[in-house]
């Protein structure tokens, strides 16, 4: 399974903070995949943010480049998704999703159907 933690509060000003971190309970092994997802009011879910555990490669959303770091913590069991300079529109429920069975398909990476673990999502709300 996976789960999401939050730094603090799930509840920031504008231009304010905030890490989350995908944790799970089985190694992830390299060159899998692990990505963040969110789903705004009223809208679909969309990926921010991919990894591939172990590389060095990253992918990130046009609308949170440059403000959203994805980072894998030295043991395979954590990735964190750093926020910063957070905007109202970045306001919905966060996910992370993990493909623990392949090597990453980057070409697949937003994908949803490219993860087969799913943590619950977390709200995070960023007000003005």
């Amino acid at each position: 399974w996976l789960r999401v933690v939050e730094s603090q509060g799930g509840t920031v000003q504008a231009g304010g903070s905030l890490r989350l971190s995908c944790v799970s309970s089985e190694y992830i092994r390299g060159r899998n995949c692990v990505a963040w997802f969110r789903q705004g009011p009223g809208k679909e879910r969309e990926a921010v943010a991919g990894i591939e555990m172990g590389g060095v490669r990253t992918k990130y959303a046009k609308s949170v480049e440059g403000r959203f770091t994805i980072r894998q913590v030295e043991s395979n069991y954590t990735i964190y998704l750093i926020m910063n300079a957070l905007k109202p529109e970045d306001t919905g429920i966060y996910s992370c999703g993990a493909d623990m069975d392949a090597a990453c398909d980057t070409a697949r990476w937003f994908k949803v159907d490219q993860y087969d673990t799913w943590s619950l999502g977390t709200r995070v709300t960023v007000s003005s």
